[in-house]
């Protein structure tokens, strides 16, 4: 068997490959940027710790949601759990797309999260108590993660086989 006979069985992992790669990316920019803000504040006071590691685990969401939209690629292509359809180049473009949502903002939301994490945990080293008004800076930023996320499920399950 060659590739051109699997030409759309390609398209669509790599659809999930991008999902998951981008937005796994994004994940491990913001994280290691909140990360490196959560080191300095808890060298200076380590009683902070469970507030800035909140923070910093936030850009963490856009990995899961990709890796989340990576597996429900595989089972839609029937690669998890049995025998993987024999898809058409058009219909693997169609997956392809369809995964494309999370992966691109997964990568930019994820790296920007990171930063607004980083900002919030300066609020949370210099005001502790006012750790609930800073989580919701980089919680406005998940928001586009999440409406990526909704529409590559919506669109990789519209897709058929």
């Amino acid at each position: 068997m060659s590739i051109w006979s699997n030409l759309g069985l390609v398209y669509a992992l790599l659809g999930a490959a991008v999902a998951v790669f981008l937005a796994g990316a994004g994940s491990a920019i913001g994280v290691g940027i909140a990360g490196q803000a959560a080191a300095g504040v808890v060298t200076e006071d380590p009683s902070k710790f469970a507030k800035v590691l909140i923070m910093q685990l936030l850009p963490g969401t856009q990995g899961i949601y990709g890796l989340l939209v990576g597996f429900i690629t595989l089972s839609k292509v029937g690669l998890l759990g049995g025998g993987a359809a024999a898809l058409e180049p058009q219909t693997g473009l169609l997956i392809l797309a369809a995964c494309m949502p999370i992966g691109i903002v997964g990568l930019i939301s994820g790296k920007y999260q990171g930063m607004t994490s980083a900002a919030s945990i300066g609020i949370v080293a210099k005001k502790p108590d006012q750790f609930g008004k800073a989580m919701l800076f980089p919680a406005m930023v998940e928001t586009y993660a999440i409406l990526a996320l909704l529409i590559s499920i919506l669109a990789v399950n519209a897709v058929q086989i």
